[in-house]
C-alpha cells in the first residue's frame, strides 16, 4: 500500500526576504501558524547567502530592497544551476503590469501585491509548494530512469562472468579505435589470448572452478593493461586486447609479460587450486596484409592458433619467423598463404 504524501506544511521551509521588520514578523507569525518553518533575510545580499548555504523550499521575496533588489535576487537564484528548483513568490506594492512582467521575466514563479491578502497568500503558497513537490518527483523519476538506462547500457557492453567488455562491445570499440588509428596514422595492436587446456579444468573440477579460473585470468589481463587499452572476453576462454599507439614489437613484449604473469599464477577455487598457462597471438597495423578490422583480428587469431600448434604457453607474432616457418611447413594454407581453419591444421586446447 502506498504511503500518503506528507503534508507540505510539515516539511516546507520558507525564506522571507524583506527589509521591513514589521512585515517580516507579521509574515513569520502567519507562516508558523499555518505550520511552515519561517526564516528571514533583511536584504538581497543576506538572502543570496542563505539561499546558497541552505536552499529553502520557497522564497517570499520583496521587490524593493537595499543593496540588491528582489528582481536581481530572483535572476541570480534562477540562473544558479547548482540550486534546486525553488519557487519564488514576489511581493510588491507596485501593481502595474510592467512591474509584474519584470518580476516574472527575472524568474519569479508567482507574485502577490501589498497589502497582502493572507487567504490569497496561503493559496499561492500551497500551489507553489505542490508544483515544487511535483518537480522533485519528476526529477527523481528522471534520475532513476537515467540510472536504469546506464545499468542496461553497462550490461549490454559487459561480459557477465568476468566484468570485461563482451564480444559485441569489443567489436564496436575495435571499429572506432582502428578508424582513429588510420586517420592519425598511428600504430594499433591486437592480441588474442587463449587459456591452455581449459577444457580439462571444467571436466576435472567442474564449471564453477572453470568460472573462477576465467575471472582470475580476466583480472590479470586487466591489471597489466593500460588505462587506454581495451580488454574483453571474445568467447569461451579466449580474450582480446586492443592496444592503441602500440607497434607489433611492443605488442609482443606486452603479451609475453602477461604470459609470464599467467604462468606464475596459482588459480584457486573452492576445493582446490591449479596452474595453467596461456597462448597469445599478436598482430598490428600498419601492415601490408592488414587493411581492415577483420584482417587485424584474423591475423592475431591465426598467430594464436600457431602458438597452440607449437606447444602452447608462448607468444606468436603474426608474420614473424616462427609463424612463417610453421605455415611454410604445412599444406593447410589458403590462397593468400594464411592458415586455413578448414585444413584441420589447428586444434585448440
Amino acid at each position: 500500500m502506498t504511503a500518503p504524501a506528507p503534508n507540505v506544511a510539515e516539511t516546507a521551509r520558507i525564506l522571507i526576504v524583506d527589509d521591513h521588520d514589521d512585515n517580516v514578523e507579521l509574515l513569520r507569525a502567519r507562516l508558523e501558524a499555518w505550520g511552515y518553518t519561517a526564516e528571514a533575510a533583511r536584504d538581497g545580499e543576506e538572502a543570496l547567502k542563505k539561499i546558497t548555504d541552505s536552499p529553502p523550499d520557497l522564497i517570499l521575496l520583496d521587490v524593493m530592497m537595499p543593496k540588491i533588489d528582489g528582481i536581481e535576487v530572483a535572476r541570480r537564484v534562477k540562473s544558479n544551476t547548482a540550486l534546486p528548483f525553488i519557487p519564488i513568490i514576489m511581493q510588491t506594492a507596485l501593481d502595474a503590469t510592467e512591474n509584474k512582467v519584470e518580476g516574472l521575466n527575472a524568474g519569479a514563479d508567482d507574485y502577490i501585491t501589498k497589502p497582502i491578502d493572507f487567504a490569497e497568500l496561503k493559496a499561492r503558497l500551497v500551489s507553489m509548494l505542490r508544483i515544487k513537490r511535483l518537480q522533485e518527483e519528476l526529477e527523481e523519476r528522471e534520475r532513476q530512469l537515467l540510472e536504469a538506462n546506464e545499468r542496461l547500457r553497462h550490461m549490454s557492453r559487459t561480459d557477465a562472468l568476468t566484468g570485461l567488455d563482451n564480444r559485441r562491445h569489443l567489436e564496436e570499440t575495435l571499429e572506432e579505435m582502428f578508424g582513429h588509428a588510420k586517420r592519425l596514422n598511428e600504430p594499433f595492436a591486437c592480441i588474442m589470448c587463449d587459456l591452455d587446456r581449459f577444457k580439462t579444468v571444467n571436466d576435472t573440477y567442474g564449471h564453477q572452478a572453470g568460472d573462477a579460473v576465467l575471472k582470475q585470468l580476466a583480472r590479470i589481463l586487466k591489471g597489466e593493461a593500460r588505462e587506454i587499452d581495451r580488454v574483453g572476453r571474445y568467447g569461451g576462454e579466449e580474450f582480446m586486447l586492443l592496444l592503441p599507439g602500440t607497434v607489433l614489437d611492443a605488442g609482443v613484449t606486452f603479451a609475453d609479460r602477461v604470459r609470464k604473469q599467467v604462468e606464475s599464477h596459482t588459480f584457486t577455487f573452492e576445493g582446490g587450486s591449479i596452474q595453467r598457462t596461456a597462448s597469445f597471438g599478436v598482430s598490428a597495423w600498419p601492415h601490408p596484409r592488414i587493411a581492415n578490422c577483420d584482417e587485424l583480428v584474423r591475423t592475431a587469431d591465426d598467430a594464436l592458433y600457431v602458438a597452440k600448434e607449437l606447444g602452447r604457453n608462448r607468444v606468436i607474432r603474426f608474420d614473424g619467423k616462427e609463424f612463417n616457418e610453421h605455415i611454410s611447413a604445412t599444406d593447410g594454407r589458403d590462397e593468400h598463404g594464411n592458415p586455413s581453419r578448414d585444413s584441420g591444421e589447428f586444434q585448440r586446447a
